[in-house]
């Protein structure tokens, strides 16, 4: 039996990819919630699963785990699809939202894209919110992102953990490519998911697990390397953007790309703090050698293309 047959009746994921965070469907007689909705560009795909699965029933809530674009990027098209839609959030972000701020929302300095949209409450940690005909306790899980949360439903013991945990790790932490600490953060969001002992776990990228011990010793060591050589956690962070945006684009010419690139302000941040006092041009061509090289594209010289991986 797969984890993903483990979740209780009323709950339904949508795995998705890279580009886009999975989406997870609560439904029950009274309501029905979807948590996180992916990627702008995906957003007809997010309004084809949803509106499938309902089967005729309108969507009445749409809550986010945080406002990284993969994880919000389909809200204005759900809001415009639905238009009673209640929208909640983290409440770290809300009056960007609220004066709607490309710059400190992230889209801007990460070269992201997040068509605005609307909120209409908070989804503030030690609230509790009952969905699928149970209670869904939210939790505080910073380090990723200073304001992302997740979703724990003790009676089926079930975390939707959004990039605080995957099976095999978790999201890039953030505040530290800005130079800001975050590895701690990212420890004490592991040790809470640890404390509250899920059986299933529903990742914000990746395949729905239960092996949560197998999953946090994995991602410990992976934090224990990042935070001994910060520098291998840079540059790791540089090649998730590069690679998030190529997966966006597809294929384009190579002058294009780096052209794109060289416009990143988290990129330019990257490389001054990391670059070791090469030109960004160069720091920038290393990175894209290091993806050449793990299969993540493909480069003839000429042009770019994403590797699906």
């Amino acid at each position: 039996m797969t984890a993903k047959a483990l979740l209780p009746a009323g709950v339904q994921v949508f795995e998705r990819g890279w580009l886009s965070s999975n989406n997870i469907l609560l439904c029950d007689d009274t309501s029905t919630t979807l948590v996180d909705s992916g990627y702008a560009t995906h957003a007809a795909q997010t309004l084809a699963l949803v509106e499938q699965a309902l089967g005729g029933r309108v969507l009445d809530q749409l809550v986010n785990t945080h406002l990284h674009s993969d994880h919000c990027g389909g809200n204005a098209a759900l809001q415009t699809r639905y238009p009673a839609l209640h929208t909640r959030i983290p409440p770290g972000l809300a009056e960007p939202v609220r004066n709607w701020s490309d710059a400190d929302l992230s889209y801007q300095p990460t070269g992201q894209t997040c068509p605005p949209f609307a909120i209409t409450g908070l989804l503030q940690p030690g609230s509790i919110h009952r969905w699928a005909n149970s209670e869904w306790e939210v939790h505080a899980a910073p380090g990723h992102d200073p304001h992302s949360v997740i979703l724990f439903n003790p009676e089926h013991r079930v975390l939707i953990s959004a990039d605080a945990l995957w099976e095999n790790g978790f999201g890039v932490v953030f505040p530290e490519l800005e130079g800001e600490p975050g590895f701690d953060d990212v420890a004490a969001s592991l040790d809470l998911i640890e404390r509250l002992d899920p059986h299933t776990i529903i990742p914000g990228h990746g395949p729905v697990f239960a092996d949560s011990p197998g999953a946090l010793q994995r991602a410990r060591q992976k934090l224990e390397a990042f935070a001994r050589t910060p520098d291998k956690h840079a540059r790791y962070g540089a090649k998730v953007l590069l690679k998030f945006k190529l997966q966006e684009f597809g294929r384009l010419p190579r002058a294009d790309f780096l052209r794109w690139a060289s416009g990143v302000p988290y990129l330019h941040t990257l490389h001054q703090n990391h670059g070791g006092g090469s030109l960004l041009q160069e720091w920038l061509e290393q990175m894209l050698a290091d993806l050449v090289r793990t299969g993540a594209l493909a480069d003839d010289g000429e042009t770019i293309e994403d590797v699906a991986n």
